[in-house]
């Protein structure tokens, strides 16, 4: 398997992959339809790549114009590989590698507001549930429009029990089913619709 950037100033650049088996890198054509679906909103966005891997996604978003993008990794050999990806496609610039463990950094305050959360986990662990329902109860880390995009395996979907963020649109590719959460602030919503 080999995986690229699909679009944007890094367009075509090969990405090297984690050795072993610890991380499931997206399908190109998944990501591309992730992307699309997005579109031009990338552009000048803050993006967090959780559970970052081979960092595939969030260099996809810098490529595309993301103003900034952080990489969070638990993994010494995934985040060397990140910080390849990132000189191969020199977009190194733009972004913040953290070895980090996803569940301590989401209990601290965020670095700074993110635009789009993308959580992709290792998977049939429930640890995208974890993540969603620690993200909904520390609001700092959501703005009043972040989008929260989830990457499992269909048959890890089960209900979830958040407040603040409400799905809104599901997309099956394949064994990877994308869900989209946005966070609602409830009265504030009349508020910015001004």
């Amino acid at each position: 398997m080999s995986i690229r950037v699909i679009a944007g100033s890094a367009k075509g650049r090969q990405l090297k992959l984690v050795p072993g088996d610890t991380t499931r890198p997206i399908m190109d054509r998944v990501k591309e339809s992730l992307f699309n679906i997005i579109g031009q909103d990338i552009v000048d966005s803050v993006f967090l790549d959780l559970f970052a891997g081979t960092g595939s996604v969030g260099i996809e978003a810098l490529s595309r114009g993301a103003q900034k993008a952080y990489f969070v990794e638990t993994e010494k050999i995934a985040v060397q590989t990140i910080e390849a990806n990132l000189k191969t496609t020199r977009l190194a610039d733009r972004a913040v590698v953290r070895r980090a463990d996803v569940f301590t950094l989401l209990g601290q305050p965020p670095p700074e507001q993110f635009d789009y959360i993308y959580v992709a986990p290792p998977q049939y662990k429930g640890l995208w549930i974890r993540t969603l329902e620690l993200l909904d109860a520390n609001s700092r880390w959501l703005l009043e429009d972040t989008i929260v995009i989830v990457q499992i395996d269909p048959s890890e979907l089960q209900p979830t029990n958040t407040q603040r963020l409400l799905e809104y649109d599901r997309r099956k590719y394949g064994k990877t089913l994308l869900l989209f959460y946005q966070a609602s602030g409830n009265q504030q919503d009349e508020e910015s619709t001004s």
